[in-house]
């Protein structure tokens, strides 16, 4: 156990950690260099594309005549859960910053939380071999925050290997070999779990103290299920079996459940009979969905192969959630719970490629709370359509967040402009140093998930990032926008907004949906309306047939003749015609 090293590497997104480990991989000869390639730990084809880490991935490394073991994780806002649950598993951290771009709010964010878990912080500068690299400002800016001497933050390049291996080397030196007796019963800390079509669940764990061995019989801690393991072993990176697992050590064990609900990550692994002599380790904070949006299939007899496909997708992903709804206008189909837009982003992907399933989606919306008139307690609305009667309610709350915005002092007045767009409250400006500051707001969740991230890069040419976590709910005037196509309304465009901004939200949505619903053969009438009552209306025109091209001459009666017989036609047919929605339309509106 001396000779092992547990950590991990966090970052703020795009700040080159995937890279480092590739390098690290190349370095320690892991990986044959016929089968090495870029972002090797990104294993799923989404990650590759989209050049971000999704699931945090662990690897097993021998340098020199240790053994290391990395879990490299995700730099996004939206899985920080990832992080914070490999930091639960790990003696220290590589803190990585960008040589171009500095300190950023993940980098904060990320920080905090490894020093809440009292780790040790090895502190580096990456991409020092770009042209525009300023490597002195952000050793600056980093023993602002750490304290410490500037020699001590070293210096590398993921892209090169340059520094790599004092890097290497410095996790030997500072980080502390694990804690554990191998002698103790069993007990194993789930920081991730996956499911295996042969080899039922893999859970991925931390073995803090004792051993594990295949055949022997587990127990989880929280819901006392039982199960053989089939198999134990490590990631290198892919799955590699062994005798057993020992106190100190990273690996997975595969127990045959069938079911990732019953290896709840957080959980404590123990020997079959060990469980009253040991005590559980402590887990992590269940997450949370912070944003929900409900998924219809376009087809209905595709209501339970989407069921499906949810499900598979559940079991690699322990914060997404869904359940069952139904809809008079869109049928049957599934509330789904999400960290942010990122992740709904993510599984509509996957859905998609996976499946082969297109959902039609409804307006994402946060989690409200709800005071009735003469009771005392409040009740949870996931989506508009749940809302109660207004005439039945006393109060609207809405959740608010402690926002975090890390920039450059120029952009200032910019971001200011942006925040001003929103329903925000200024706080606090910190100074990392004399260019760079933490701007800090107390702002309504609904705000920062919609387009606040993209408006703050625009605004500040890229530089500024952002952070935030729930703070509390607070009551505002708040209403129901329900948008109308054709006279019937249409529930996955319904919306909860301010009154103050109900017109021009209800504007841009009637103005988009004109844009990108195809034109009939009769007119199609779209309006915005609060309570019944309409602020905003738009027509998309009928196509229209030239029924009078065949005359050649004649009395204009006969024209008058024909046209009228079009125009009792078009009657008709508005009353039996049925507009469909492209899918495309449903997601248009979401984007502003």
């Amino acid at each position: 156990m001396e000779k092992v090293r547990n950590f991990c590497i966090i970052a703020h997104i795009d700040h080159g950690k995937s890279t480092i480990s590739d390098r690290m991989l190349d370095i320690t000869k892991t990986v044959e260099s016929r089968k090495m390639k870029e972002q090797l730990l990104d294993q799923m084809d989404l990650e590759r594309e989209k050049g971000i880490t999704i699931k945090m991935q662990p690897v097993r490394m021998h340098y020199q005549d240790y053994v290391l073991n990395l879990i490299d994780t995700p730099g996004h806002v939206d899985f920080s859960y990832e992080v914070s649950r490999s930091l639960a598993a790990v003696e220290g951290v590589i803190l990585l910053v960008d040589a171009t771009k500095g300190v950023q709010a993940q980098t904060l964010a990320n920080l905090y939380q490894a020093l809440e878990h009292n780790l040790e912080i090895i502190p580096a500068v990456n991409k020092i071999d770009l042209p525009n690299a300023d490597v002195e400002k952000t050793k600056r800016e980093i023993v602002h925050l750490l304290g410490g001497k500037m020699e001590d933050v070293l210096e590398v390049s993921g892209k090169t290997g340059q520094g790599v291996e004092n890097l290497l080397d410095r996790v030997l030196t500072s980080i502390p070999a694990p804690q554990g007796d191998i002698q103790k019963p069993l007990r194993a800390l789930i920081f991730d779990s996956k499911y295996d079509i042969y080899k039922g669940v893999l859970a991925h764990v931390r073995i803090v103290d004792g051993e594990i061995e295949a055949d022997s019989e587990i127990v989880m801690m929280t819901n006392g299920v039982k199960s053989d393991v089939i198999e134990v072993g490590y990631f290198n990176p892919n799955l590699e079996k062994t005798q057993k697992l020992v106190a100190g050590d990273i690996g997975y064990i595969a127990t045959g459940l069938k079911s990732v609900e019953f290896c709840r990550v957080g959980d404590t692994i123990t020997a079959n009979g060990s469980q009253s002599k040991i005590e559980k380790l402590p887990g992590y904070k269940e997450t949370k969905p912070m944003v929900y949006a409900s998924f219809y299939p376009i087809e209905g007899d595709e209501y339970n192969l989407m069921r499906d496909a949810l499900d598979k997708l559940k079991l690699n992903d322990a914060a997404f959630t869904f359940e069952p709804e139904s809809n008079l206008a869109l049928g049957r189909g599934f509330r789904c719970g999400f960290l942010g837009l990122l992740h709904l982003e993510i599984v509509q992907s996957r859905l998609e490629r996976e499946f082969q399933i297109s959902p039609t989606i409804t307006t994402p919306s946060v989690v409200y709370k709800v005071k009735l008139i003469g009771k005392q307690e409040k009740k949870k609305v996931y989506s508009p359509s749940g809302l109660p009667d207004p005439s039945l309610i006393e109060k609207i709350y809405e959740p608010y967040v402690n926002l975090e915005v890390v920039s450059l002092k120029k952009y200032l007045g910019n971001i200011m402009e942006v925040m001003n767009n929103t329903r925000a409250q200024y706080l606090d400006t910190e100074y990392l140093d004399a260019e760079r500051m933490i701007i800090k707001f107390d702002c309504p969740l609904t705000d920062v998930i919609t387009n606040l991230h993209d408006d703050l890069k625009s605004a500040s040419s890229g530089y500024a990032s952002m952070n935030y976590e729930i703070k509390d709910y607070r009551p505002y005037d708040l209403v129901k926008l329900d948008i109308l196509v054709a006279e019937e309304k249409v529930d996955a465009f319904s919306r909860i907004v301010p009154r103050e901004n109900a017109f021009t939200e209800g504007k841009r949505v009637i103005r988009k949906l004109k844009e990108v619903i195809p034109r009939q053969n009769f007119q199609i009438a779209l309006q915005a309306t609060i309570s019944g009552k309409i602020i905003s209306r738009e027509t998309i025109k009928a196509f229209r047939k030239n029924v009078i091209e065949k005359l050649y001459g004649g009395d204009i009666s006969r024209k008058k003749k024909l046209l009228a017989k079009q125009k009792k036609g078009k009657k008709k047919m508005k009353t039996v015609g049925r507009v469909s929605i492209p899918s495309e339309a449903f997601l248009s509106v979401l984007k502003k």
